[in-house]
């Protein structure tokens, strides 16, 4: 009985590419955010990242705070795509984040807080009758973001 078996070892793997993912939260320019290799370990897209991800935030609270009743007397279509957009601008927003980035989340909640701040708050002149119905209740048209 003849035992001689090819013992040679098996073809090598095709190299696997090198992901970035972490399912912890980590600090630095090597990240996957949103779109495959972008930023990658470059320093100019990272920044680019960080200001994307910033903008979306205060995108975000902008589509948020205004009244599409005083836009257009389609009122129902406009409120449908106005949500549509800022459910979507979320989606992004919370992609990017899940890329366990501790800069790209504190650009997201800076982003936010900058978006509040300038479109929402009192600080800026928003009085309380630009959001209060003829019924006297706090008016808003996207009711998930109303405080």
């Amino acid at each position: 009985m003849d035992h001689n078996m090819d013992m040679s070892p098996p073809p090598p793997m095709a190299p696997m590419k090198k992901h970035y993912t972490s399912m912890t939260f980590f600090w630095g320019r090597k990240a996957e955010v949103l779109f495959t290799d972008w930023p990658g370990d470059r320093r100019g897209m990272y920044a680019l990242a960080l200001i994307v991800v910033f903008l979306l935030g205060v995108v975000t609270e902008m589509i948020s705070s205004h009244r599409v009743d005083r836009l257009t007397h389609k009122k129902g279509l406009a409120q449908t795509a106005v949500h549509t957009l800022r459910v979507g601008l979320m989606y992004l927003l919370m992609l990017a984040v899940m890329s366990f980035n501790g800069g790209i989340f504190i650009a997201a909640c800076v982003g936010h807080a900058v978006g509040f701040l300038l479109f929402r708050s009192k600080i800026f002149g928003k009085q309380e009758e630009e959001r209060v119905s003829d019924g006297g209740a706090k008016y808003c048209d996207l009711p998930p973001t109303c405080c």
